[in-house]
C-alpha cells in the first residue's frame, strides 16, 4: 500500500481556486513529483511560466512534475503511464470540473485494478465569499460537498470573520464531521493531502503550522500580507500512536468507521490479539474509504502497531485516548470471528 501513488481527486465550481491550489502544490511540494491530470491546457493555466516542453498530450513541468490534457475516456490509460516506475510520480491530482462527476471519478478510481494507485481522496473548493450563491445557482453543490474527504474554503481574506465561521458552521451541517480547512489563495500544506519525500515524522500531536511549512518561495513572494491573514490559513495535525500491545480489530474498525472530527487521512500497521493471526495489517484511510492489506513482519521485526493520523482540526487528545482504547487487554487472545470487520475492508 506505501508503494502505491495516491490519486487526489480536486473539484470545485469555476471561480473557487483549483487552478490556484494546483500551482501552490506545484510551487511548494518540497520535492515531491506531481501528475497533474486536466481536461484542457486552454482552460488552466499551470503558472505558465513552468511549462519546459511538450509531447503529445503530456507537458513537462521545470520542477519534475508533469500536466497532462485528457478526456475521462483516455483516464485509465493515463493513469498506467504516469504510474510507471520510470516516471517517477509520487502523487497523481486530477482535476475533476469538465472530466466528470466527482462520484465517477472515484468509482474510476477505487474501481481501478491498476495495481500501483490507490484513492487519495475527494478535495472540494469553496469560494467562502460566494458560497451562499454558489448554492443557489448549483444546488448539486452540496451532493458534492456530501461526498467530499476534505473542504477547502478558499479566499477566506474576502470575507469578515463571523461570516467564514457562519459558512464553515452550515457546511459542517451539510455534510458532518468531513474537515474544513479554510485558507486564502489556494495555500494548504501538502503534507495534508499526501506524504512528501524525506519528510520527517512530525512528533505525536504536534500542530504543524502554515508559518513553519510555507515555501521560502512564498515568504518572500507575500511576506508584506503573510503575516497579517496568518489566522486565515488553518493548521493541519499530525497525531502518532504505537503500542506494543496487540489491538481489537472491532475497536479499531469502530473507530475508523466513526472518526473523531477533522481527520482527513490515516495510516501505519497493526497486530491484532487475535487467535492463530501473526499477520502485519497495513492500513490506509481517506475519508470514508478505508483498506487493510494483509502483509508479513520482516526479520527481527516487532510485532508493534504504528499508526498516524493526518486532520484539520483535529482533536488530538481525544483521537489519541480512543486509540488507546483500541488495545486488547484480555489474557486469552480473541475469535477469529473478531477479524470480519478487518475482512471487509480488505482488498478481493
Amino acid at each position: 500500500m506505501a508503494e502505491r501513488i495516491p490519486v487526489l481527486i480536486v473539484a470545485g465550481f469555476l471561480g473557487s481556486g483549483k487552478t490556484t491550489l494546483l500551482n501552490h502544490l506545484l510551487r511548494n511540494n518540497r520535492g515531491t513529483r506531481i501528475g497533474v491530470v486536466v481536461n484542457d491546457f486552454g482552460a488552466i493555466n499551470i503558472d505558465s511560466m513552468l511549462v519546459a516542453g511538450q509531447v503529445d498530450a503530456m507537458v513537462s513541468l521545470g520542477n519534475g512534475c508533469v500536466c497532462c490534457a485528457v478526456d475521462v475516456g483516455e483516464l485509465d490509460d493515463l493513469f498506467t503511464k504516469l504510474a510507471q516506475p520510470r516516471a517517477k510520480i509520487d502523487v497523481i491530482v486530477v482535476e475533476a470540473s469538465g472530466l466528470a462527476e466527482p462520484r465517477n471519478l472515484i468509482r474510476m478510481v477505487v474501481g481501478s485494478e491498476n495495481p500501483r494507485i490507490r484513492y487519495g481522496g475527494l478535495v472540494e473548493v469553496v469560494d467562502a465569499e460566494q458560497f451562499q450563491e454558489s448554492r443557489e445557482r448549483h444546488p448539486e453543490l452540496a451532493t458534492h460537498l456530501r461526498l467530499a474527504d476534505l473542504v477547502v474554503l478558499n479566499k477566506a481574506d474576502r470575507v469578515p470573520q463571523d461570516r467564514l465561521d457562519g459558512v464553515r458552521q452550515e457546511i459542517t451541517e451539510l455534510i458532518g464531521q468531513v474537515p474544513v480547512y479554510a485558507t486564502t489563495r489556494g495555500r494548504i500544506d501538502p503534507g495534508l493531502l499526501f506524504d512528501e519525500p524525506l519528510r520527517e515524522i512530525p512528533r505525536v500531536a504536534e500542530q504543524l503550522s502554515f508559518d513553519e511549512l510555507l515555501h521560502d518561495h512564498d515568504h518572500d513572494h507575500d511576506h508584506h500580507d503573510h503575516a497579517e491573514n496568518r489566522h486565515l490559513h488553518d493548521d493541519y495535525t499530525s497525531v502518532s500512536f504505537t503500542s506494543d500491545r496487540e489491538l481489537d480489530p472491532r475497536r479499531l474498525v469502530e473507530f475508523l468507521e466513526d472518526p473523531p472530527p477533522g481527520l482527513f487521512r490515516a495510516k501505519g500497521f497493526a497486530a491484532f490479539g487475535v487467535a492463530a493471526e501473526r499477520r502485519k495489517f497495513v492500513l490506509h484511510m481517506v475519508g470514508r474509504h478505508i483498506v487493510f492489506e494483509p502483509d508479513s513482519w520482516s526479520r527481527g521485526e516487532s510485532r508493534t502497531t504504528r499508526l498516524v493520523l493526518i486532520g484539520a482540526g483535529l482533536p488530538a487528545d481525544a483521537a489519541l485516548a480512543r486509540l488507546h482504547d483500541t488495545v486488547h487487554t484480555a489474557a486469552e487472545p480473541l475469535d477469529q470471528q473478531a477479524m470480519l470487520g478487518v475482512w471487509r475492508y480488505m482488498p478481493h
